[in-house]
């Protein structure tokens, strides 16, 4: 999961602009994973028993990777599978924040002003219980506050330079200049073997930081998470 978000220069009547994106596998379960260690496959049931006879699961804990801060948001065109509508990165330009990850952190930021967009990039080739019907069905089941879009290609993906999932973007933007990334780091220090509670506090405090006009420090953790499922390549 990748999240960017975005926010403008702090000045008088001028309100902040962030935008956050997460890209993940299953958002509702997130903070149970990371603090019990649950595999969050192991925590569906949707999908049905012939897509899940037989499948092995491999899946590689890795960090994100080194995205310069100041990066742009890159552009993107997704399908949200519960409506149907397709959404762009400029659909989020009258936000004042946008956050793409955490159920209960979107709704308590999302009141404050901040957009918030979730993306799976998952293969359905390899695993087809994150497939659309199925991010369908839990986005209506969890009450999604956010669009969790599906990124089929893996464009965005590679766009946005996600590597694991969790992963998360933070953008700001200063007037009419595009959205540039000023956090790229972990949720908190929670894992699921250090037992340590989760609470979101390192996202949290660079929010903060971003709808109040404040610089986001540059001293960041990366996030730590499964590998997204590549398709499988082509032999040719």
């Amino acid at each position: 999961m990748a999240t960017v978000a975005t926010a403008g220069a702090h000045a008088p009547d001028v309100p902040q602009r962030a935008f956050l994106a997460t890209r993940t596998k299953q958002l509702s379960f997130l903070s149970t994973s990371l603090k019990m260690g649950f595999n969050l496959l192991q925590l569906r049931s949707t999908a049905p028993a012939t897509a899940r006879k037989n499948l092995i699961i491999r899946a590689a804990r890795i960090e994100s990777q080194g995205v310069s801060l100041g990066f742009r948001a890159p552009h993107f065109e997704l399908p949200e599978p519960l409506t149907g509508k397709m959404w762009k990165l400029e659909d989020f330009e009258s936000y004042p924040a946008l956050l793409k990850d955490i159920v209960k952190l979107s709704n308590f930021y999302m009141k404050k002003g901040l957009a918030v967009v979730a993306i799976s990039s998952n293969s359905v080739a390899t695993h087809p219980q994150d497939g659309p019907e199925f991010m369908a069905e839990e986005a209506k089941l969890f009450n999604y506050p956010f669009p969790y879009l599906y990124d089929e290609s893996q464009d965005v993906a590679r766009d946005f330079g996600a590597a694991c999932t969790p992963e998360f973007f933070l953008f700001k933007k200063d007037g009419r200049r595009p959205f540039q990334l000023v956090y790229h780091g972990q949720f908190d220090d929670s894992r699921p073997s250090n037992n340590l509670p989760v609470t979101g506090r390192d996202i949290r405090l660079a929010i903060e930081c971003v709808l109040s006009g404040q610089p986001v420090s540059s001293n960041q953790k990366p996030s730590v998470g499964c590998s997204i499922k590549w398709h499988p390549q082509t032999v040719q």
